[in-house]
C-alpha cells in the first residue's frame, strides 16, 4: 500500500471547485411602489426552460442551461460556464397576489413583479352618544 501525501494547498481549490459546480444564477430582490420585484440573471437561458412558481410567499424559479457546445469535454483548457438544471427558492419580503404577477424576459434578465397584498386597513369607528 502506498502512502499519499497530503496537501492542504490543493485541498483548498478541490472545496472551491465544488461550490462552482452548481449553476445558481444571481438574484435581486427589491419594492418598487406597491410591488415585489426579483431580477435574476439566467443568460444563455431559453425562457421556455423557465419555470416561476408562487407559494404562500415563497418564489421558486428553476431551469434548465443545455450545453450548446459541441467541443469535446477533454478539449477545454478552462470550463467555467455551467450548464445543467437550477433551483432557486426566496421567501419574499412581503405578501403578494399571486395571480397578478407578471414575468419579462430580456437579454438574459428575467424580472418579476409581484403586486403586494392589500393589507387590512385601519379603520376609524365614531361613537354615537345618546343625549338624554
Amino acid at each position: 500500500m502506498s502512502l499519499i501525501p497530503w496537501t492542504p494547498f490543493l485541498d483548498t481549490f478541490d472545496a472551491l471547485e465544488k461550490n462552482f459546480s452548481n449553476f445558481v444564477p444571481a438574484i435581486d430582490i427589491y419594492e418598487e411602489n406597491d410591488n415585489v420585484v426579483v431580477e435574476a440573471t439566467l443568460a444563455g437561458i431559453k425562457p421556455e426552460n423557465v419555470d416561476i412558481k408562487i407559494h404562500e410567499d415563497v418564489l421558486t424559479i428553476e431551469g434548465q442551461r443545455e450545453s450548446s457546445s459541441e467541443i469535446e469535454e477533454k478539449n477545454y483548457y478552462r470550463k467555467e460556464v455551467r450548464s445543467g438544471s437550477f433551483h432557486r427558492s426566496l421567501v419574499l419580503p412581503a405578501s403578494v397576489t399571486a395571480d397578478k404577477a407578471k414575468a419579462t424576459f430580456e437579454n438574459g434578465l428575467l424580472k418579476i413583479v409581484m403586486p403586494k397584498e392589500e393589507k387590512a386597513k385601519t379603520k376609524s369607528i365614531k361613537i354615537d352618544i345618546n343625549k338624554k
